[in-house]
């Protein structure tokens, strides 16, 4: 670091439910959040859902004096909707567009549309190199029937290798974004337990928002009650994780959410709760071991730990490949319909041209009616035959995440028996005492 004194840096983090045309009181939100980042004091600002570039321009204009540093991620139809802006200059940056995403056929949920992905920026922070993170994971429309869980699985296992990959040689990591994935849930887990990133509510020295840190609440007037399921009170979906180095150690002070509405506006920010966390970056000297080396058993553990933890992202993901191999069969039997009947409507039309010339001069079936069925064969056929492409390129990227963990387990356990202490198996008679005192009789 620049100097050996402790350095504050406040992040924040907010899905600002930005899309055009659908989202309620977007235009006065955007001004209320621009507002917001102007009066306070924030080196680092996560956005996602800034779908329009309308409202990113307005937010860059409006935070140009503050966060003069910003960067829009674009990918999808609509753009990814992930924002940065920041007080210290953007020095690189990289971006990665998760390789599931949803169906482009349900269009009423739109997280196709978006490009879900995760976004990188390099900066130098008081001479340390960061690698800051913002991410959008696909929603979780039915808790009980969660159609979208291999899908997110696999935007986690994604997540955690684009930051692993990714943060070799930095000095700080951090990580905010809307993971659509509770605390104790596989994708949540698998992210953590992999990059050794720590959750800024579970280590914050302070807290002020709603009980177990929710930041999607009931009592917000944008959240309907459906959406929270089983979960009356709310949920906790977003985050920011952040991770230390040799250089230096990351601490959490503070950790502030908001609970609804802000002070003094009849509406909130967003439907999603902002998050607001104050870190504290303490310099370490790399040349001293700031703590004890972790024993065998700790690392067995981990280890352990990691091979459960992918083994359950594969069955997940097989569950998906299943589910998408299933849809791939009915958009194939669809299309063989589709061809049966627009191959039939041809035949038709040839009766006519077989006929005699007296029998073919009366045309046997209605024009229109005729053209409207073959246009709707056609459409059909068309159909069937984009949705058994996107299908298989849907199994292709499965297989390939599936591949990649399989991959890893094995890596994992070939590390984990090499760790696992094997006991030393002695002959019937032969124990170690038995051993000993043989020995001392031979001296004598």
């Amino acid at each position: 670091m620049a100097t050996n004194e402790s350095v504050p840096l406040r992040i924040f983090s907010l899905n600002c439910w930005g899309l055009r045309y659908v989202s309620k009181n977007r235009e006065e939100r955007m001004v209320m959040i621009g507002d917001k980042l102007s009066r306070e004091n924030h080196d680092i600002v996560l956005l996602q859902e800034v779908w329009s570039e309308k409202d990113f321009l307005y937010l860059k204009k409006t935070l140009s004096s503050t966060h003069p540093h910003s960067y829009n991620f674009k990918s999808g139809v609509i753009g990814s909707g992930l924002a940065v802006f920041s007080r210290h200059r953007i020095l690189d940056v990289f971006f990665y567009r998760f390789s599931v995403n949803g169906y482009p056929y349900m269009i009423h949920q739109g997280d196709w549309f978006g490009g879900k992905a995760v976004g990188m920026v390099q900066m130098k922070i008081n001479g340390l190199m960061a690698h800051v993170y913002v991410t959008h994971f696909h929603a979780e429309y039915c808790r009980e029937r969660d159609i979208y869980l291999p899908h997110r699985v696999v935007q986690a296992w994604e997540l955690q290798q684009f930051i692993r990959h990714t943060s070799r040689g930095a000095d700080l990591v951090i990580v905010g974004g809307d993971l659509n994935t509770h605390p104790q849930d596989l994708g949540c887990r698998l992210v953590r337990a992999y990059t050794g990133l720590r959750d800024s509510y579970t280590e914050t020295g302070a807290f002020d928002g709603c009980e177990n840190g929710l930041t999607l609440i009931a009592k917000n007037p944008y959240v309907c009650a459906k959406e929270l399921g089983p979960f009356e009170e709310g949920i906790r979906i977003d985050y920011i994780l952040f991770r230390g180095s040799k250089c230096v150690e990351v601490k959490c002070e503070s950790l502030s959410i908001t609970q609804g509405s802000c002070p003094g506006q009849a509406i909130p920010l967003s439907d999603h709760e902002a998050l607001s966390a104050q870190l504290l970056l303490v310099p370490t000297d790399p040349n001293r071991q700031k703590r004890e080396p972790e024993s065998s058993e700790e690392n067995t553990g981990k280890l352990a730990e990691l091979v459960d933890l992918v083994t359950e992202a594969r069955t997940e993901v097989k569950v998906g490949v299943h589910c998408a191999e299933r849809q791939r069969h009915r958009a194939a039997r669809t299309g063989a319909m589709g061809l049966a009947l627009l191959l039939l409507e041809l035949a038709m039309a040839l009766v006519p041209w077989l006929l005699p010339a007296s029998a073919a001069a009366t045309q046997p079936f209605p024009r229109g009616s005729f053209c409207l069925l073959g246009a709707l064969c056609f459409c059909l056929l068309l159909l069937a035959t984009l949705l058994w492409v996107f299908h298989s390129g849907e199994i292709k990227a499965l297989r390939s995440a599936d591949d990649h963990m399989r991959l890893a387990a094995a890596s994992l356990l070939e590390e984990h028996r090499g760790r696992t202490p094997t006991p030393v198996r002695h002959a019937h008679g032969d124990s170690p005492a038995n051993q000993h005192a043989g020995s001392t009789s031979k001296e004598d």
